[in-house]
């Protein structure tokens, strides 16, 4: 493979390559290196109609060798015209770099796939550059994120504060746009770890949570919405046992016997307790049982809904004037508010099955 030097002049950057971000830093190092040692590795060009060259790979190099003013630069001229095949050796040369941030790959793999020039499969990419599909479309879904949000994040997975990486991102890709945004603020503001991520993200997904409740979820910090989540976790526990399937109800017939039955109970401990406690006085004895005789059986389902009745009288529902003051936190409020009235549903429907059952 010959390498020429090619003036500087003749060379034109490619301005559709999929690197485009190269920082300052680097590229002063660069520089350094360039003119200590030379440009160690040649970039490679392609021919173009006009007598001039257009960059294959190498950017970094040719503005480096041209912010030093230097006159030729080292190159591979390549014989390749096909689009496809010089965008996808842009893409592997670019993979082997330091440098080439997630967003980057993300955009030149959604090029690949959906630019009219181009439409591959994602099976042909994963052929082509050696990556699993998997991997390729969690780069794609980096894209789902606003640009605000793609601005922070970076390679690598250490977690640093205003930063994001791809796998904190990856548990909330799914979630709502008007979620999804803000709650990457949340994370790199406060630099949440992956493991809490995913419990938050758990958090946005419960379908049982209003979309009101979780949007103002978003004024939280880390630490609370973490809060938060133990909270509404526990809840739900609690719920799902509360739902959980009872043994086989019994038939009308044998519910109505079992009421009878509980019924009989009561009136025969009310007449022993009234046997046992009659006094020896026989006109004493006839003025009390009248009193006795009308004391009423009361079975253990009466005395639930005895107590069930004066529970709820005790605790009146408060009016909307009680929540004029200041909540303690009103996010963990609404979900206990939530759990009360499945469970007092829970409670009508468990009462109205009573009621039937006697009715018949």
């Amino acid at each position: 493979m010959d390498i020429l030097d090619i003036r500087t002049e003749l060379i034109d950057e490619d301005t559709a390559q999929p690197r485009y971000q190269f920082g300052e830093e680097a590229l002063q190092e660069l520089m350094k290196s360039i003119e200590e040692l030379g440009i160690l590795s040649p970039i490679k060009v392609r021919a173009t109609a006009d007598g001039r060259y257009k960059i294959i790979y190498g950017n970094r190099r040719y503005k480096a060798s041209k912010a030093l003013g230097r006159a030729t630069i080292p190159c591979i001229v390549s014989a390749v015209t096909d689009e496809t095949e010089i965008y996808l050796e842009q893409i592997a040369e670019n993979l082997t770099r330091e440098g080439f941030s997630p967003i980057e790959e993300a955009e030149a793999f959604d090029k690949l796939m959906n630019d009219p020039r181009f439409t591959k499969s994602i099976k042909y990419l994963s052929g082509k550059l050696g990556k699993p599909e998997s991997y390729i479309k969690n780069k794609c879904d980096l894209l789902k994120f606003g640009p605000s949000i793609r601005k922070l994040i970076v390679s690598g997975t250490e977690i640093r504060k205003d930063q994001l990486t791809e796998d904190q991102l990856i548990p909330i890709k799914d979630l709502l746009m008007e979620h999804r945004d803000p709650l990457a603020l949340i994370i790199a503001r406060d630099e949440l770890p992956v493991s809490d991520v995913k419990k938050i993200a758990r958090l946005f997904k419960d379908s049982d949570m209003s979309d009101n409740t979780k949007g103002k979820l978003l004024y939280k910090s880390g630490r609370e919405l973490l809060e938060t989540w133990s909270v509404y976790n526990q809840n739900r526990t609690e719920r799902a046992k509360s739902l959980a399937p009872k043994p086989a109800a019994k038939s009308k017939k044998n519910a109505q016997a079992e009421a009878a039955k509980e019924i009989a109970a009561g009136a025969s401990t009310v007449a022993a307790a009234a046997a046992n406690s009659a006094p020896s006085d026989p006109l004493q004895s006839a003025a009390a049982s009248p009193a006795a005789a009308a004391v009423p059986a009361v079975s253990s389902i009466e005395r639930k809904l005895k107590l069930l009745q004066t529970a709820i009288q005790e605790q009146a529902a408060a009016g909307t004037d009680s929540i004029q003051a200041p909540l303690t936190d009103k996010a963990a409020f609404l979900l206990d508010v939530d759990t009360l009235i499945n469970e007092l549903e829970l409670q009508v429907s468990h009462w109205k099955q009573i009621r039937e059952a006697l009715r018949k």
